[in-house]
């Protein structure tokens, strides 16, 4: 599976580099697409409509509160290809931001597809990391 992720800008933008060596060659950044500052609103129908897989810190907004009851951004789209978020108790430091992509990466290679889903890495205080995958909506 080849997905075309648009990191965004709250995340190092050489995380693309990341996408490209595990085969994602079609991914990119919003700072390279001159969309930094973009209301989140208007984000998510540029990443609809590019057929774009968002990976953010910025959890809440997309996916609502975890064990909420839905909300968040992507709740309001009907089809989307997928959401990843990067969520760490610890400061998101570019190295810190790497590994947990690097988890991402490595359970999409097992996955048939993220359609409608979100993969969600989480680095709790203690240092463990737990990857969960949920539909949306």
């Amino acid at each position: 599976m080849s997905l075309r992720f648009l990191i965004d800008e709250c995340l190092w933008p050489d995380l693309v580099r990341l996408a490209w060596d595990a085969g994602h060659v079609e991914s990119t950044c919003v700072r390279d697409r001159n969309l930094v500052g973009m209301p989140d609103h208007r984000l998510i129908e540029y990443v609809v409509n590019g057929d774009f897989t968002l990976v953010t810190h910025n959890a809440v907004d997309f996916r609502g509160r975890p064990g909420g009851s839905g909300g968040g951004l992507y709740a309001r789209q009907s089809i989307h290809a997928g959401l990843v978020c990067l969520v760490s108790t610890e400061p998101m430091t570019p190295a810190r931001q790497q590994m947990l992509f690097g988890y991402a990466l490595e359970k999409l290679a097992e996955m048939q597809d993220l359609v409608n889903q979100a993969l969600e890495v989480h680095e709790a205080a203690d240092g463990s990391v737990t990857i969960n995958v949920y539909q949306i909506p």
